[in-house]
């Protein structure tokens, strides 16, 4: 039983957003930058944020040459370059709100492996780049074959790189905790443990029921103003008609390496496998594409059959002559549909919500949290 002061100063906030994930405690951020007097909470069902946000490989990436050419056989030209926008403006938010310290953002550039099934798209780099100069003001996509030999790996299967001098890494870990911590600093309340049950409008008001972790009585939340769901993959519970489709990603990282011979972010078979450096190890995902419907979950074990061929993976293509030893494995749950656009939609005259990022919510969350924060301030 909830005592007179809990009721009376813990359980009322001008706006609730649901997780706290990279799009949820953006969209605080942006809510408190806005409007500095209104209460803001956020609630996160786990200890940690447990979506995608910490789980990622730290990717600041906008699209591989191709990615882009698959984006361009199935969308418009203007559809594709409007989500390369969001990812570009995303990044830009993400970097000037916290700082490229603050996040580990590192310029090094992204490579495509390229073997011979991808050959084709060496042809289009020129197009490519007259394509999305006009976003991003630089040329993205060249051709390095210089670096097949120091960067070690297998030249049966990678016949050449290209270079995205647009993207970068950062630090997972350091982005969502200075994103927790500014938002914190702005006034935003986060709440963890906090698994919502059930959302409900009552009377301009939005009550949500909180699974209470003490004792059998559920809590009740109210928000005066506005909602916003922010749960991505997870977003089912409260949007049961949308098109959102869980897709687990699993990582590995390994242990130090001494002789790492390569730094940057990675991608090839059509970025279904993707890795990069962290310091002198190597983080390693993918693989969903071994088993598309068994990765169509929202379980965050990992699986035998995945963990096996990454491993594989740099025996063979990444690490042929190195030794390497496993840290430790992880998984994260991404979210997808039909098409790429995230899912920014009005679900109520007090509720909104921002899901289904397609994999790349480090790029897309930041500029998606301010278009959240917009449409709550202006209900």
């Amino acid at each position: 039983m909830l005592s007179f002061w809990e009721k009376n100063s813990f359980l009322h906030y001008d706006y609730i957003i649901i997780g706290s994930g990279i799009v949820g405690l953006s969209t605080a951020c942006s809510l408190k930058e806005q409007q500095p007097t209104a209460s803001v909470l956020v609630l996160e069902r786990g200890v940690l944020p447990s979506g995608a946000s910490t789980k990622n490989a730290g990717f600041a990436c906008i699209g591989s040459p191709t990615e882009l050419l698959s984006d361009l056989q199935k969308m418009s030209e203007s559809d594709t370059l409007s989500l390369l926008e969001l990812r570009w403006r995303g990044l830009h938010r993400l970097r000037q709100r916290l700082s490229d310290e603050k996040i580990g953002y590192l310029a090094l550039g992204s490579y495509e492996l390229i073997s011979d099934k991808e050959s084709f798209c060496l042809d289009h780099l020129t197009y490519l780049n007259q394509l999305i100069y006009p976003i991003i003001g630089k040329i993205a996509f060249s051709e390095t074959p210089e670096l097949l030999l120091p960067f070690g790996f297998n030249r049966q299967y990678v016949k050449t790189l290209v270079k995205n001098h647009a993207e970068g890494q950062l630090d997972t870990g350091k982005m969502m905790r200075s994103l927790w911590e500014y938002a914190n600093s702005l006034g935003v309340i986060v709440t963890t443990g906090a698994k919502v049950q059930q959302i409900i409008p009552q009377n301009n008001t939005v009550q949500l029921v909180v699974e209470s972790n003490v004792g059998q009585t559920n809590i009740t939340y109210c928000a005066h103003r506005q909602v916003a769901i922010c749960t991505n993959a997870f977003a089912k519970q409260f949007l049961p008609d949308a098109d959102i489709r869980p897709g687990r990603g699993q990582v590995l990282v390994t242990k130090p390496i001494e002789t790492l011979p390569f730094q940057g972010i990675f991608h090839y078979d059509e970025g279904f496998y993707y890795f990069r450096n962290y310091e002198n190890r190597v983080i390693l995902g993918g693989g969903r594409n071994l088993d598309f419907e068994g990765e169509t979950t929202t379980d965050l074990h990992n699986t035998t059959n995945i963990t096996d061929n990454l491993i594989q993976q740099l025996h063979q293509i990444i690490l042929p002559n190195t030794a390497f030893e496993i840290d430790s494995y992880w998984a994260g749950i991404m979210a997808f549909g039909k098409d790429k656009m995230p899912i920014l939609q009005r679900v109520d005259a007090q509720i909104v919500a921002g899901v289904r990022l397609g994999g790349m919510g480090v790029a897309i969350g930041s500029h998606l949290g301010d278009s959240l924060a917009n449409m709550l301030l202006n209900a």
